[in-house]
């Protein structure tokens, strides 16, 4: 199901402070990480491109609650919170995407994110030929819902990794709402199975 030529899995902000134990943790964020592992170990077998999203964010945004945000500060960058949750096994070639770098925006979507050289999501995609995305990560009823519909809007197929994303459900039931909303959009589900 994999074609290398035109899929890229990505892996959306699987960092230490959405995981247990950090500033805004997803419950049970962490279970995510094995199963993402498996999507990576397929993608990379295949030499298919692997993309990983980070929040980057600056001390004082507007994103956090202090400045006007909603959020407690979280993946500021430099700091423990902001790393890759340690079990993560990236490989070398995945290429890094940083978003929230700008205070002024809250920067949810991939596509909002650039590389280590300034280059947009969109157009590292557009240059490596890629048309499907296989998204998964955290969380389900922001960075990842944020990213699907961004990409479904710029012309991608997308499949959700069910098996592989965890909702923040500030209110209860925001995760399940997301993802109707993300079928509702276009996108379709998968898991470790189907692949």
């Amino acid at each position: 199901m994999i074609d290398p030529t035109y899929d890229a899995l990505v892996v959306v902000d699987v960092q230490n402070d959405f995981c247990p134990g950090g500033s805004l943790a997803v419950p049970d964020g962490d279970r995510v990480v094995p199963v993402l592992n498996r999507y990576i170990e397929r993608f990379r077998k295949l030499n298919a491109s692997i993309y990983a999203s980070r929040d980057w964010h600056p001390p004082v945004t507007k994103h956090f609650q202090a400045y006007g945000g909603v959020w407690p500060p979280h993946c500021v960058e430099g700091t423990k919170g902001a790393e890759f949750h340690p079990d993560l096994a990236l490989t070398p070639e995945t290429v890094m995407v940083s978003k929230g770098m700008d205070p002024e925006q809250d920067a949810y979507s991939c596509f909002q994110a650039q590389d280590a050289e300034g280059c947009d999501f969109a157009v590292s995609l557009g240059e490596r030929g890629i048309q499907r995305l296989f998204i998964g990560g955290l969380a389900t009823d922001y960075c990842v819902k944020s990213t699907v519909l961004d990409a479904l809007h710029e012309g991608f197929q997308v499949v959700v990794l069910q098996d592989a994303i965890g909702a923040v459900d500030v209110k209860p039931g925001d995760g399940e709402r997301a993802i109707e909303e993300m079928r509702a959009a276009g996108a379709t589900f998968a898991t470790l199975d189907d692949l």
